[in-house]
């Protein structure tokens, strides 16, 4: 459920984003929070990267280079069947980094987002995260481009190049209207219109709170069949439990729904079982589609966050391919 609330249980810190209220800024001071995120986000992640092709997700390539034999944890997508026929040993094919990457973001901008009790909305992270993936993914020529989806309309951006574009891109995201009271989102089928048309092999990422109904995952499994994928999971401390206030007015802008409860602590504790639950399951599905999750709250320094998953893939992408090198000298 995507509740509002009027009240705040944390201070604003550094850490937070610039507020968007709802895609309802406009000049100056739209460009001055557009200016305070592309500062914050070149003083952090400047540095994080080293070339001009590496992406957000440091991994292998899209272009089909040498075959090697397969060795455990080898993604069994990257089988290469008959070089495995020709030698009877099980080969995958490695693969070489285009000159150029194409990345797609999926920005889901529904109501839910719309809400956040620390200072921020989940939709101030959503528009971060943009930012962030744009500044990461958008050098050395690379592309970039983007489907904001709010439920009641859906805004494709074309993948371009230059910073000009990206501006212009997280301008159009920043401004997106909220969509009106009881318009549901659809994130299943904002991913699926980055299948049509048929695109070369490059970067999806999808950036939501997921917190509807997971009917998304067979179109992102199909994405993740051709591209490397990366959720960027939006949250804030209420979506995971109830604080002991009392009687609560909580409403739902996805269905328009307003209901009365009294925050007993069995209401709470179901609450918070049901929305563990629900985040168990996302994590599940986002497992079976290959796709690592990065999780921004609105009670953390959401910069930092990126720092540090970035800095994580990086290791553990550079210890596999360590252990490869060794392997193959045995």
């Amino acid at each position: 459920m995507g509740q509002s609330a009027e009240y705040t249980d944390a201070p604003r810190h550094e850490g937070r984003p610039p507020s968007f209220r709802c895609g309802e800024l406009h000049d100056p001071t739209l460009a001055a929070a557009l200016r305070t995120l592309e500062l914050t986000v070149r003083r952090r992640l400047d540095g994080v990267l080293h070339g001009d092709h590496l992406g957000l997700i440091p991994g292998p390539g899209s272009e089909p280079g040498d075959a090697r034999e397969y060795q455990p944890g080898d993604d069994v997508r990257q089988m290469d069947w008959s070089v495995t026929a020709r030698t009877t040993h099980p080969h995958v094919r490695q693969s070489v980094a285009d000159r150029e990457l194409e990345t797609w973001m999926v920005v889901d901008l529904s109501a839910s987002l719309d809400f956040g009790t620390t200072g921020c909305e989940k939709r101030d992270l959503a528009v971060a995260a943009a930012a962030a993936i744009t500044h990461l993914t958008g050098g050395g020529g690379n592309r970039v481009g983007a489907v904001v989806a709010t439920g009641a309309r859906t805004t494709r951006i074309p993948a371009r190049g230059g910073r000009t574009h990206a501006q212009a891109m997280l301008r159009t995201i920043a401004t997106t209207p909220s969509a009106a009271d009881g318009v549901r989102g659809n994130l299943r089928e904002a991913i699926e219109s980055l299948r049509r048309p048929q695109r070369r092999r490059g970067m999806a990422v999808i950036i939501s709170d997921f917190l509807g109904p997971i009917d998304w995952e067979r179109s992102l499994r199909a994405i993740s069949a051709r591209h490397d994928v990366l959720a960027v999971e939006a949250l804030d401390p209420r979506d995971l439990e109830l604080p002991d206030v009392g009687d609560v007015v909580l409403h739902d802008p996805e269905t328009g729904r307003t209901r009365e409860f009294s925050t007993t602590p069995r209401l709470r504790a179901d609450f918070a079982a049901a929305a563990a639950a629900h985040r168990s399951d996302v994590e599940r599905a986002l497992r079976r589609c290959g796709a690592p999750r990065l999780t921004l709250r609105t009670d953390g320094d959401w910069i930092a966050d990126v720092v540090k998953f970035v800095s994580a893939r990086r290791h553990t992408m550079g210890a596999s391919a360590v252990n490869t090198a060794r392997a193959g000298r045995r």
